[in-house]
């Protein structure tokens, strides 16, 4: 039979599916009971949350573990980790959304993950646009993450954990998966990868209100948005769209940005507002938001040595302001 410390060893392995830690690094094991007559194995475990479907693939590790060890009938209750121990632990999702494509998204996405991370923060990207994959070729990302153990080890690049499907496909083949598929290769994205400790984990939606935004505010309640438009109105007005989803599924609208706001010739310093005015300003207002920033149309500088063709540089009249929008939202999020 069983003795308590072969049940805490076989089970402080298994990760909290939120927080990312081991059940030995949460202290997820409150509770060991033996019954050596009857074979029973009883045991409480604290997560970050209960009652999710997270919770139930849990309890399926958990009991088929201890039954392949020799247990008879295994009795689980579950608790609800210390509220200064979920706070620590867990990071503040990002999702940046937009209500249609070619409006800069996935560089907006990049850039604010670089920036937090130049201000000493702990960040992960995730390039939830299955099907339009970016992230890696704007980052300059050559590598592919590895495997270690039932982990896959993201690739670090600037400061920033990155994970996209760009990693898992060949010479940029097509994903021509369906929406029940995609949601699931998503959700390995959390569960699967070894994202460490992180005071944030941006996720660059694709655009619109599809399957892939749906799984995510469904996997994810508790994820904060940024809007991405220009300011053209008709963009804005479809922007309002994906802006409308997460309030009305009870997401946080951190604030809005707006790209391609003008283009300033570096001869005469004038500024030609290629896209109109004030799309930006006009969907902030609708949303009962912010207007975190304008960025301008410009082109980061790059060399061959350190490629990365979407990545402004800290110093980069761009990059500064990507470097604002960061302080506002960390001041936000606080």
């Amino acid at each position: 039979m069983l003795t308590e410390k072969q049940v805490v060893e076989l089970l402080e392995t298994i990760y909290d599916p939120f927080l990312k830690k081991t059940f030995k690094e949460t202290g997820a094991i409150q509770e060991v009971k033996i019954n050596e007559e009857k074979g029973l194995v009883s045991v409480k475990i604290a997560l970050a949350k209960t009652g999710t479907a997270e919770q139930l693939q849990v309890q399926q590790t958990v009991v088929q573990r201890l039954k392949d060890a020799g247990a008879s009938s295994v009795g689980l209750r579950f608790a609800q980790l210390p509220l200064e121990e979920r706070s620590t632990n867990e990071p503040i999702y990002l999702a940046i959304a937009s209500g249609k494509g070619g409006v800069g998204k996935s560089t907006v996405s990049v850039n604010l993950a670089v920036s937090l991370a130049r201000l000493g923060k702990k960040v992960g990207l995730i390039d939830a646009d299955i099907y339009g994959f970016s992230v890696p070729d704007m980052m300059g990302i050559t590598e592919r993450p590895i495997v270690r153990g039932e982990k896959i080890i993201p690739v670090e690049r600037f400061g920033v954990k990155v994970i996209s499907m760009g990693f898992f496909v060949e010479d940029n083949s097509p994903v021509i998966w369906r929406g029940p598929m995609l949601g699931k290769m998503l959700k390995n994205f959390f569960d699967e990868v070894e994202w460490g400790e992180l005071d944030y984990l941006l996720l660059d939606l694709p655009p619109g209100t599809g399957d892939v935004a749906l799984d995510v505010h469904t996997m994810l309640p508790t994820s904060k948005e940024i809007i991405v438009t220009t300011p053209h109105p008709t963009a804005a007005f479809v922007a309002a769209r994906a802006g409308a989803m997460a309030v009305r599924t009870n997401h946080e609208v951190v604030g809005v940005i707006e790209n391609m706001s003008y283009f300033e010739s570096q001869t005469t310093g004038e500024r030609e507002y290629i896209f109109g005015k004030g799309g930006g300003q006009k969907l902030a207002e609708e949303l009962q938001t912010d207007l975190l920033g304008q960025l301008p149309l410009g082109q980061p500088d790059w060399n061959d040595d350190d490629f990365a063709p979407s990545v402004y540089g800290e110093d980069h009249p761009i990059g500064k302001v990507y470097m604002d929008i960061a302080k506002k939202i960390i001041a936000k999020l606080r």
